[in-house]
């Protein structure tokens, strides 16, 4: 099955459940199976996370309409690149950690975002093909969605700190 990483990735930020991503991502790849003659060329990857973007949000209206309808925050967001020694190695893992927490707790529409560009690695075309967001739309959520995951990312590691002291 082509892209399934790229596909159960996607739906599993989107619920932040592996039961429900799984779900959604057979789901999807019935969809894409069903509809394949649609396809239209272009980027293979970029076609079937539209559809699991979609199945995903269909999902979510129906099951947690909650999580779709969020508020949302500007900052700015760096990550500093680590050498992989032994303390290294554990500071990345406790960081890896929080920055998981906190990816968790950022709206959907975000999420998605952050995941498509820096996980997946799509150029902002491929990220407007799968959201069907104008080009500055993507380029201004990601730059919030990178602001509010510093802000989780530093009120957790804040709260880590005082509970350490």
């Amino acid at each position: 099955m082509p892209h399934l990483d790229a596909a159960y990735t996607l739906a599993r930020w989107m619920t932040r459940n592996p039961e429900d991503a799984h779900d959604i991502v057979q789901e999807a790849y019935i969809r894409a199976f069903r509809f394949f003659e649609n396809y239209r060329g272009g980027s293979a990857k970029a076609w079937l996370l539209t559809i699991v973007r979609n199945t995903g949000y269909t999902w979510l209206r129906q099951n947690r309409a909650h999580d779709v309808d969020s508020v949302f925050d500007d900052e700015a967001f760096e990550v500093p690149e680590r050498t992989p020694g032994p303390e290294a190695r554990l500071v990345q893992s406790a960081n890896q950690e929080l920055i998981h927490k906190a990816m968790e707790r950022i709206p959907l529409e975000f999420r998605e975002i952050i995941i498509l560009r820096d996980l997946e690695g799509f150029s902002y075309k491929e990220i407007v093909d799968v959201t069907g967001l104008p080009m500055g739309t993507v380029m201004s959520r990601l730059s919030r969605a990178r602001s509010r995951l510093q802000k989780e990312v530093m009120e957790r590691a804040g709260k880590e700190i005082e509970r350490e002291l």
